[in-house]
């Protein structure tokens, strides 16, 4: 059993932000660190106790010398041991809340720094578990976080997705992994909103299915009265759309870039029992709805769910004219009195500055507008307060 006294010394600079980590900020970054040779020949991976400038212990953190994030929390216990119970303890509480809230299991278990996981997300399917260890000592502890896994949720396959820039960052591998069992040979079927989706865990983006959206999805339903037309932009497997089919909309046009996730969100249709009222075109986004416009279409609900336009600082500006764009070009496709949700899972673009470019959007497009409501991600994605990231997702939603 490894102590404390036999772990790595990690120091804070004096001018680091202490008292933040100790009320619960879980990174710290390379430039608040004390590095020497000796920091920085420390594996990728290892458990360290990091220190304030005066060398009073703060927390057990794991650090990567090759990561901006240098040092991820990982315990308040300094002695703590990341073995199968440590592991298991934190799962089952995650699964405690989930298992609350859902009445079937099919959910994010585990999401990241909120669930204790520093960098680690699992999607939840059924009896199958997609894991992306985005953070390397979730790569090094992998086999017994697997076998902990496998314990607290009898799930039967555990596949590893290594992709995504994060994993990159952190210097670690792009290859998938099946960890137990074996991997599906065809999407599987995932309940939500009245609608089936289909999962495709080995060929999909990210784990196969975006669980963020679920109560969006309801709210856009909501919205739908018998004989309703829809557009569903940035569809994805379906998203919006297949929602807002089971709640009564006489027909939807999902678009999207990928012909396989247009594939799947037929397939999803079908399965749902409205595969005759589904449309799809497939084409860069921007485009569509350039035609769209020039082609005089019109629907009384418009969603825009894009990818992150602004996925960092440096990309922030150009997002935000992106996003403004989205609006400018859907607005005119929405007839009077119908609604527009626009969406953004751009962390570094906040809810004040994503609304304003999608309200500016909306008014150069000439139209008015009513902000009716605000959605974020549901609650089997959990934001640390402490962590401004951990609340990336926004869902704007206007009558026009």
């Amino acid at each position: 059993m490894t102590q404390a006294t036999d772990r790595p010394r990690i120091r804070l600079k004096p001018k680091a932000n202490a008292r933040g980590l100790r009320h619960g900020f879980p990174w710290v970054y390379a430039n608040d660190i004390v590095t020497d040779r000796r920091t920085r020949k420390i594996p990728s991976g290892t458990l360290a106790v990091l220190e304030d400038d005066k060398r009073n212990p703060i927390a057990l953190v794991a650090v990567n010398p090759d990561s901006k994030i240098m040092c991820r929390v990982l315990d308040r216990d300094l002695d703590a041991q990341l073995d199968a119970d440590w592991f298991e303890t934190l799962l089952r509480r995650a699964l405690e809340m989930r298992e609350r809230l859902f009445d079937a299991p099919y959910y994010r278990l585990i999401h990241a720094e909120a669930d204790g996981f520093p960098g680690v997300i699992i999607d939840r399917f059924g009896e199958a578990c997609v894991i992306q260890p985005n953070a390397a000592w979730a790569e090094v502890h992998l086999e017994t976080l697997t076998d902990a896994l496998v314990a607290v949720t009898g799930v039967t396959t555990v596949l590893k997705n290594a992709s995504g820039r994060t994993r990159g960052l952190e210097g670690l591998d792009d290859v998938n992994k099946v960890l137990r069992g074996t991997a599906p040979d065809a999407p599987l079927s995932v309940p939500m909103n009245c609608a089936t989706y289909m999962a495709d865990l080995t060929g999909g983006q990210k784990t196969g299915l975006f669980y963020d959206q679920r109560p969006n999805h309801a709210f856009a339903a909501r919205l739908v009265q018998p004989g309703a037309k829809v557009l569903d932009v940035f569809s994805h497997v379906g998203g919006f759309g297949l929602a807002m089919l089971a709640g009564g909309a006489e027909h939807a046009l999902s678009v999207d870039g990928s012909v396989a996730a247009l594939e799947l969100a037929a397939q999803g249709a079908q399965a749902s029992g409205f595969a005759d009222r589904l449309q799809t075109r497939q084409g860069d986004a921007f485009d569509v709805l350039t035609q769209l416009g020039e082609e005089g279409a019109q629907f009384d609900v418009v969603i825009c769910d894009p990818p992150a336009f602004a996925p960092s600082k440096q990309a922030l500006d150009a997002g935000l004219r992106a996003y403004e764009r989205i609006a400018r070009l859907a607005a005119p496709l929405v007839t009077p009195g119908g609604y527009l949700g626009l969406c953004s899972c751009s962390h570094a673009a906040d809810l004040g500055r994503f609304r304003d470019a999608s309200s500016r959007g909306i008014g150069r497009a000439g139209r008015q507008a009513q902000l009716i409501h605000t959605g974020f991600a549901g609650p089997d994605h959990p934001q640390l307060p402490q962590l401004a990231e951990s609340g990336y997702l926004k869902a704007v939603f206007y009558r026009l």
